[in-house]
């Protein structure tokens, strides 16, 4: 797949922007050449070879010698000498003539951290380099924390199509992955006085070692504007869409390197650029400012991941980018199928294009217009490709979370999407009269454009429409799916929706992440567990074993020491790694119920308080994740979290039995520490909310006991590791749905449970803010009176269970156990299992 990033495409291709000059023109040749790696002297001794390539990238690339490198160079020079390697694994690879078929994933994240040890594991170099370096006086260690995360998404679904590239490319399925290139991506977080402030994460400051610019591939995209008309011949007319405003979109290529380097992968991110960088008239004429405003509004665009959308402005920008992304990547795609095949009537056969959540639902349209417009083709003709081309990856069942825009904002933005839009949601509409369903609330229901409150396009209905296939992520969002937000739609067309549970890419998340467990899981089942997820399986047969139990917690003890040091490091708080760490690690949002934990928190604090010589179970409370800068209450949770540390972690009272700690700026590396050191993975959304996480899974692959709800992927999750090795809670979604509907919930839920009554109290009261006792009545309001997502109702049996953790914990041998099974079935939530499913199930590729 990388000869996509190598060969770049034939000069004069269907939509790339003509190169200005030669030193953008592309290379030509033939599509299905062959290419060969260029000789390389090699001294027979891999650790000498890989040292030398290093020095050699450090002089002549970096232009630094070993005496005045930093750090941070140590880290390109080896990605450089890394890098190289990968395009030898390409060149090497037998795949050279053009797959018949190729998946393009488009998602509007993909957050794939930091890549060296993800290049060193899967080229099965980690040793060699970590050899070479200190040959050189450097230590790996070292170079690997001096790499930036890429700062390329916000949580699971960012995570979860990093997964999927990664998975794709060890199976050797033919993939480009379309993204954004956010200069800054999401937000740098740290706490203030424990208020969550937000900075540019500058992730590029120093430039990205591992990618390709590629100038030659860049699209024109176009905003605003009018749509004309042209007669072509006897009763058919050709629209065309004249923009008001251009904007370049300008690849760069990610190489994703597969399992033992077999197959190489291209995730292409889209730059965005002005076409003029500079207005020279209005700049000589002393407007300097205003020379650049052109380019200052381009390249917007790609420089915050998820601006918010509370004004008008933002809005704007976040259709903007979707749009840019996504027609960007369809136009590369269509280039690349006609350069090879020809006839586009064939890219149903030779290109399956995934759509990652509704922000790339604009492909629909956009795909139509393109066929229309640039290819002339005629309506049905479109239609077909387009329908048979497109698969939907719903990932939200909450109504605020399926994108709509407003229609006046589509007709200003992208007036002929509109057009087609409107034309296709005719035709839908027309369709259900002529089977006998235009009742008006039926129209109303799967109608493309929701009037209930100022007309506003569904994106995910858009989707759900162009698309072949829709599938849910876990087996209980797809059924809600069917049976809820996609109910009437689902009805038109049963065999549509279907479900592909999540997965995980066990590599980074067992092997990169853990490779103490990695090695105790080789030397008790053998080495294929390095190759196939199913060979975890075998280290059931240990689960009851003393002595690899003692090695199992010594591998557990180890990495809680570590993450002890980090927390120590970053908040100044010193925890005990003999106690329980109690870990909620993910977006902070009320349906996934921080607010819970930390409401139990403060029950726990007052029950030790009023009982200090109780026996109580040592416990450390860990919370990482990042609120959106506009979401208020999600922010006024993180402050709640860190004023209630600061009372509970100071009070002598609790000391050895209570901590709590909020890690600042949740990333991929974070996780990547704290994972395998978790004991306890709260996973406690309310029921039929999430659609199904993979913290859940890689908590759990880590030997994490998981206590959650019937939410998600946590209801596969207990079935494989066994409803004895999991703790459950709460109501399921079919519970939610019923107590929701009952007047006045809240309220007889805390009447009901003195506990959770004296807590609010204490935290409504000003007990964790005496600087500011009103601070967090918002937030104990909100429960006493509203409690959409039922936390007061779920609260007694979150403690039941909570207590049920504390006596499991104080028996070793039985937690142990259960930690093992965990890890032993947790192999089928592999992402390599999800990718055969997707490839043989919706892409119709082949898989190898």
């Amino acid at each position: 797949m990388l000869n996509d990033v190598l060969i770049a495409p034939k000069s004069g291709a269907a939509t790339a922007k003509a190169a200005p000059s030669a030193s953008r023109r592309p290379i030509e040749a033939p599509p299905n050449a062959t290419w060969a790696a260029p000789a390389k002297a090699t001294s027979g001794d891999p650790v000498a070879d890989l040292r030398e390539a290093i020095l050699g990238k450090l002089a002549y690339v970096i232009g630094k010698t070993p005496a005045t490198a930093r750090e941070r160079d140590w880290f390109a020079a080896t990605a450089l000498a890394l890098r190289d390697r990968i395009v030898d694994a390409c060149m090497d690879s037998s795949a050279k003539a053009i797959p018949h078929k190729r998946v393009y994933y488009l998602s509007l994240e993909f957050l794939i951290g930091r890549l060296l040890s993800d290049a060193m594991n899967n080229l099965g170099l980690v040793e060699t380099t970590r050899a070479a370096l200190k040959d050189l006086g450097v230590d790996l260690g070292d170079v690997e924390a001096a790499e930036p995360d890429a700062a390329l998404g916000n949580g699971g679904l960012g995570r979860l199509a990093a997964c999927f590239m990664e998975s794709m490319a060890s199976l050797s399925i033919p993939a480009i992955g379309y993204g954004i290139r956010y200069d800054h991506g999401l937000f740098k977080q740290s706490l203030e006085d424990g208020w969550q402030k937000e900075a540019p994460e500058t992730w590029l400051a120093e430039g990205n070692p591992w990618e390709f610019a590629r100038p030659e591939s860049t699209y024109t995209i176009g905003f605003g504007g009018h749509v004309t008309m042209s007669a072509i011949s006897e009763g058919v007319i050709r629209r065309h869409w004249q923009p008001a405003e251009t904007v370049l979109a300008v690849a760069h290529d990610v190489p994703v390197v597969g399992w033992r380097g077999k197959h190489v992968n291209t995730l292409r991110l889209w730059k965005a650029e002005a076409e003029a960088p500079v207005e020279l008239a209005r700049f000589n004429g002393g407007d300097h400012v205003g020379a650049v405003s052109a380019r200052a509004r381009a390249e917007a665009i790609s420089r915050v991941l998820y601006p918010s959308d509370s004004s008008d402005a933002g809005q704007e920008l976040r259709l903007r980018q979707e749009y840019f992304f996504t027609s960007a990547s369809l136009q590369d795609l269509v280039r690349r199928h006609v350069t090879e095949r020809g006839d586009l009537r064939t890219l149903p056969d030779h290109a399956a294009i995934q759509l990652n959540d509704t922000h790339p639902a604009i492909a629909v349209p956009e795909l139509m217009r393109l066929l229309l417009e640039d290819h002339g083709l005629v309506w049905e003709d479109a239609w077909h490709i387009t329908t048979n081309t497109l698969g939907y990856t719903n990932h939200t069942l909450l109504p605020e979370a399926l994108e709509t825009w407003s229609v006046e904002l589509m007709e200003r933005l992208l007036p002929r999407h509109m057009q087609i839009i409107y034309l296709i949601n005719w035709m839908h509409l027309e369709e259900q009269g002529r089977h006998g369903r235009a009742d008006a609330a039926h129209l109303a229901s799967v109608s493309l454009i929701d009037e209930s409150h100022g007309k506003r396009v569904r994106m995910g209905h858009l989707a759900f429409h162009g698309a072949r296939r829709v599938n849910g992520v876990s087996a209980l969002h797809t059924d809600l799916m069917r049976s809820t937000v996609f109910k009437d739609l689902h009805a038109l067309d049963t065999d549509k929706i279907v479900n592909k549970t999540n997965g995980i890419t066990f590599r980074r998340w067992l092997h990169n992440a853990n490779p103490d467990l990695t090695r105790l899981a080789v030397e008790a089942v053998g080495a294929r567990v390095l190759d196939d997820p199913e060979a975890l399986q075998g280290l059931a047969d240990y689960a009851g074993d003393a002595g690899f139990q003692a090695r199992y917690a010594a591998v557990r003890r180890s990495r809680k020491e570590a993450l002890a040091r980090i927390v120590t490091d970053r908040t100044g708080i010193s925890i005990d790694p003999s106690a329980l760490f109690d870990v909620q690690i993910k977006r902070i949002h009320e349906y996934k119920r921080q607010l819970l934990n930390v409401v139990e928190t403060v029950a726990l604090y007052q029950a030790i308080k009023a009982d200090p010589n109780r026996d109580w179970t040592p416990r450390v409370k860990i919370f990482g994740g990042k609120a959106a800068p506009s979401y208020v209450q999600a922010k006024l949770i993180i402050k709640l979290a860190c004023d209630v540390a600061k009372v509970v972690n100071d009070d002598p009272d609790v000391a050895g039995r209570l901590k709590v700690v909020f890690l600042p700026n949740y990333s991929v590396s974070l996780a990547e520490a704290i994972i395998p050191a978790a004991d306890l993975s709260e996973q406690i959304s309310t029921a039929g909310m999430e659609a199904s996480g993979t913290g859940n899974m890689k908590l759990a692959l880590n030997g994490a006991l998981t206590i959650g709800t019937l939410d998600g992927a946590n209801i596969e999750i207990r079935d494989h590791v066994g409803a004895e090795n999991i703790f459950i809670f709460g109501l399921d979604a079919a519970g939610v749905q019923a107590r929701a509907a009952e007047p006045g919930y809240p309220a007889k839920a805390i009447a009901a449970s003195p506990r959770l009554a004296a807590a609010l109290d204490l935290i409504g009261s000003g007990g964790f803010s005496p600087d500011d006792r009103s601070r967090f009545r918002p937030l104990v309001d909100d429960l006493r009176h509203n409690d959409r997502y039922l936390l007061t109702v779920d609260f007694d049996d979150y403690w039941r269970v909570q207590r049920e953790v504390d006596d499991a914990w104080n028996k070793p041998k039985a937690w142990w156990r259960s930690a093992i099974l965990n890890t032993a079935r947790m192999a089928w939530f592999s992402s390599d299992r999800s990718m055969r499913e997707y490839a043989e199930e919706i892409w119709r590729v082949r898989v190898g």
